[in-house]
């Protein structure tokens, strides 16, 4: 069935960086949904399935360079046998990545060109303010604007309390309290999802994340599990990213329930996510102070008068122990990557001497 790019997000900065493409014969689409080896593309004639090229395998730097849900790709038509080729990504406007489960040095995107990041949390037994800081930390990084909604009110005895603790560490990220057993509490997210706009639900499994889309679709498009009593911890429902369109709106990205959320960076992002304590270190005697053993520490004068939560300032502290190992890990991989194409240019050159030398 014929498409609308526009519907799916394409817009005049898309189209520019796609003359070169549409000039050499070229046609673009929408990755909805990844599979191994495999994509399922949206274009303007309909949904097909391609295959990355392989001089794009070629030049991919790493993982990150591949194609993800929500990437907008170049791609070459089919031969007589084959699936459409992926040739092209198109420059990313965003993209919300963490650190790929067993390769502390490789980048895992998760989903791409996101306008909203809808940051999931619920609250049941398994509500987790500390979790919900790590999600907005990675948010803050990915160019998309972040959304906290904080989903199964029906599920606490005073969901408004819950909702103001987060309130507190999230700063002017908008945060709502919704229930998919009340489907018109979710009519507050709409808002975001205008046409052409892209949102994403992230958040650990059992949030109800897939239960929103489908409210918001308006039928059980994807399916849901039910969370264990014992603990409120859910199943994972979603076991693969996915592009939903919504009826006579935007588009939006279901992605499966992660328990935990590896950092990948934390630039200017970590900061603004902790600037109540950045404002405190202001008043701090030593501008190095790293409100540990510091004398003078305003950071800890706040903590120890109740103006600060002691939760607060220890997500913190992991977050900056977190940064530094990550940073000594990217370091000793850049060093190993360079050593490694120092002994391969020099063996090159070796073989050039020789044959030289032979010739």
């Amino acid at each position: 069935m014929p498409l609308d790019l526009a519907d799916l997000g394409w817009n005049a900065r898309l189209d520019d960086a796609f003359a070169a493409h549409r000039a050499s014969g070229l046609f673009a689409g929408r990755v909805v949904l990844e599979h191994t080896h495999i994509y399922r593309v949206a274009t303007m004639e309909g949904e097909v399935l391609a295959r990355v090229s392989g001089r794009l395998r070629h030049e991919a730097r790493s993982r990150a360079d591949f194609p993800t849900v929500g990437d907008w790709v170049a791609m070459e038509p089919a031969d007589r046998d084959g699936d459409p080729r992926i040739v092209v990504l198109l420059p990313r406007h965003s993209r919300f990545s963490r650190r790929a489960a067993g390769d502390p040095t490789e980048e895992q995107v998760l989903a791409a060109n996101i306008d909203t990041v809808f940051l999931v949390g619920g609250l049941d037994g398994d509500f987790n303010p500390r979790r919900i800081e790590r999600y907005l930390l990675v948010a803050s990084e990915s160019g998309a604007a972040p959304v906290i909604v904080l989903n199964k009110a029906d599920a606490a005895a005073d969901p408004e309390a819950l909702a103001a603790s987060v309130r507190a560490l999230a700063g002017p990220v908008p945060v709502h309290v919704v229930s998919c057993h009340r489907p018109e509490t979710l009519e507050v997210l709409r808002p975001y999802l205008g046409p052409g706009q892209t949102g994403a639900l992230l958040g650990s499994s059992g949030v109800g994340k897939s239960t929103i889309v489908n409210r918001l679709v308006g039928h059980d498009l994807l399916r849901t599990q039910d969370v264990r009593a014992s603990d409120s911890r859910g199943r994972h429902t979603s076991t693969a990213r996915q592009l939903v369109r919504l009826p006579g709106t935007g588009v939006l990205i279901d992605t499966p329930g992660m328990r935990e959320l590896q950092l990948w960076e934390a630039g200017e992002g970590g900061v603004a996510t902790f600037d109540d304590i950045d404002a405190l270190a202001a008043d701090c005697r030593f501008r190095d102070c790293r409100h540990q053993q510091e004398p003078a520490c305003a950071v800890r004068a706040a903590m120890a008068s109740g103006a600060l939560s002691p939760g607060r300032l220890d997500g913190f502290h992991k977050l900056r122990a977190e940064q530094a190992h990550q940073s000594r890990q990217l370091d000793q991989r850049a060093l190993l990557d360079e050593r490694r194409r120092a002994k391969t240019a020099n063996r090159a050159l070796q073989k050039r001497l020789d044959e030289k030398r032979r010739g």
